[in-house]
C-alpha cells in the first residue's frame, strides 16, 4: 500500500467512526472507482455512495444508515448548469472544453463529480460549497461565453441509457470484450486491467480474465465506460454476438 492509500485508509476509517461514534451520516469528498473499491474492500460498516444520477463514475460515500441515523443521507452535493449565453454563435464544446474551463478556476478535483454534456450544454454536480465560486467565475468555456446556473438535476434524456450495439466477441473475458469495444489489441487490454485502469460495477479488477455478466458496467480509465448486456446469439461459424451500451 502506497502512502497514499495509507492517508486514504486511514481518512475512511476516521469519517466511518465519527459516523459511528455520533450516530449522523458523514460524507467523503468525491472518489474515484478506485478508490470506491479500495474503501469497499476495507468493510468499514454502512456505507453507500451518491454521484446525483445513476451510473455516475465519481461518487460521495455517506457514512452511516437511515437506522442509525434516523433520516436519509443528503450529501451537500448540488448540479449547475453550464450554458452558452448566445447559443447561435457558440463553439462546439466538449467534455474536455468544459472540464478544463472548471479545472482552470484552480479548484481540488475532490470537489467535483461528473460532468455530463448534453445540448452543448454541461451539468456539473459538485460540492455546495464551491458551486457559489464556480457560477461567479466560470464565464468562458474555449471562446464562448456561458453562465451558470443552479438546476435541481439535468435533462432526463442526458443520462439515458445509450443505444444497445451488436458487437462479435471471441468471448466474455474482461479484456477480450474491452479490446472489442475500442478497437484496442487483446496484449494492450490486458496491460490495461493489470494495471489498475478498469472497474466494474464501481469496484477495481485487476484480473484480464475475469467474466463479465450481463448488466455489468465497465469503467476503463481514459477510454469511458460501457454496459455489458451479454451474449444475443452465436453465428453459424461460432462466433459471439454481445450486446453493449457504449456511453461515447
Amino acid at each position: 500500500m502506497t502512502d497514499e492509500e495509507k492517508r486514504l485508509a486511514g481518512r475512511f476509517e476516521e469519517l466511518s467512526s465519527r459516523s459511528f461514534n455520533k450516530g449522523i451520516w458523514v460524507y467523503s469528498d468525491f472518489l474515484t472507482t478506485a478508490q470506491q473499491a479500495m474503501l469497499q474492500a476495507m468493510k468499514l460498516g454502512a456505507v453507500t455512495f451518491c454521484g446525483g444520477y445513476d451510473g455516475a463514475e465519481r461518487r460521495v460515500a455517506c457514512f452511516g444508515s437511515e437506522d442509525m441515523c434516523g433520516y436519509e443521507a443528503c450529501p451537500e452535493c448540488v448540479w449547475l448548469a453550464i450554458e452558452p449565453v448566445a447559443r447561435k454563435f457558440a463553439d462546439e464544446l466538449t467534455h474536455r472544453d468544459f472540464f478544463g474551463s472548471v479545472m482552470a478556476l484552480g479548484l481540488k478535483r475532490e470537489v467535483l463529480g461528473d460532468i455530463i454534456v448534453y445540448d452543448n450544454c454541461a451539468y456539473l454536480y459538485c460540492m455546495d460549497s464551491v458551486s457559489g465560486y464556480i457560477a461567479e467565475n466560470l464565464t468562458q468555456v474555449k471562446h464562448t461565453t456561458v453562465a451558470c446556473r443552479e438546476v435541481e438535476a439535468p435533462p432526463v434524456e442526458s443520462v439515458a441509457l445509450p443505444e444497445a450495439e451488436e458487437f462479435v466477441v471471441a468471448s466474455e473475458r474482461l479484456d477480450a470484450v474491452i479490446s472489442c469495444v475500442y478497437g484496442v489489441s487483446r496484449s494492450v487490454c490486458k496491460d490495461i486491467v493489470e494495471q489498475g485502469k478498469v472497474s466494474v460495477n464501481s469496484i477495481l479488477v485487476t484480473n484480464p480474465s475475469r467474466m463479465l455478466e450481463e448488466h455489468d458496467t465497465v469503467s476503463v480509465r481514459g477510454k469511458g465506460r460501457f454496459i455489458y448486456e451479454g451474449i444475443r446469439r452465436e453465428t453459424k461459424k461460432g462466433k459471439l454476438r454481445a450486446l453493449i451500451r457504449v456511453h461515447r
